[in-house]
């Protein structure tokens, strides 16, 4: 790793499609054309899929397969990427899954699945990097969540809680990063086309593009906001949504879902 100077690097989880694979493509320089760009260190279950992301960008993306529901695993992942390549200075703690769940296919074995992969594997990522982080006096630290833990949707009754515990989870620890020079920023994207929000059964209104969502992304991971959510109309709407009562919430649910 000599000649790549040990400069910091990047890690994003959840690295091998949609919204994770295009922020990579576009902070390493692949996706804009673009001569330089960042180191970045790219984790995902499918070490196949990694690879094929990593070969738009060989000198700047590299693989480091990981799932993040192992805790052990994590950290040992961490300590690699940054014995191997550099001291993680950025990352995006973005693996997630989505699996519709209604009341006719309600299961806590779903709900479990769901709370292991979107919020425990952050918890493992954020156990493995905040020592480092604080121990080098700061860092950066972004946790992708949704717009759908801000209050209950349609078929989200697995998906919605986990974020939402993403969302607490981040602002309890605000306070502690800022004190130790940590920023942290939490990430609520509106329905952006991936593959996970294919599985969505309803219209999802303001879908975005994934290269888009990506460039709001990555220019909201340069400012200083807190809290980074694309696309704006929409997510301000939902945002707006939090303040209404259950007499006007579910009606206006019912009418943009068509549920």
């Amino acid at each position: 790793m000599a000649s790549r100077e040990r400069r910091p690097v990047t890690w994003i989880t959840g690295g091998s499609s949609g919204l994770g694979r295009a922020l990579a493509l576009r902070l390493a320089g692949a996706a804009t054309g673009t001569g330089n760009g960042a180191t970045v260190a790219l984790s995902a279950r499918s070490a196949a899929d990694l690879t094929a992301v990593a070969l738009s960008a060989p000198d700047r993306i590299l693989p480091f397969p990981l799932d993040v529901t192992d805790r052990a695993a994590t950290a040992e992942t961490v300590a690699t990427i940054e014995d191997r390549v550099g001291p993680i200075g950025r990352a995006v703690l973005n693996a997630g899954t989505h699996t519709p769940m209604s009341l006719e296919d309600f299961s806590a074995d779903t709900a479990r699945r769901l709370m292991e992969v979107n919020y425990m594997g952050v918890v493992h990522g954020l156990e493995a990097l905040l020592p480092r982080l604080s121990a080098r006096g700061g860092g950066q630290v972004a946790v992708v969540a949704s717009v759908a833990g801000y209050r209950g949707l349609p078929t989200a009754a697995a998906y919605g809680p986990s974020k939402a515990a993403l969302i607490n989870l981040c602002e309890s620890l605000k306070p502690d990063c800022d004190r130790a020079g940590i920023r942290l920023q939490l990430v609520c994207p509106g329905f952006v086309d991936t593959p996970l929000t294919a599985r969505n059964p309803f219209p999802m209104p303001d879908l975005m593009p994934v290269e888009d969502a990506a460039e709001e992304l990555a220019a909201g991971l340069d400012s200083d906001r807190f809290e980074i959510s694309f696309p704006k109309s929409f997510t301000r709407k939902v945002r707006m949504a939090r303040l209404l009562p259950y007499r006007l919430y579910f009606p206006l649910v019912r009418k943009v879902t068509g549920t």
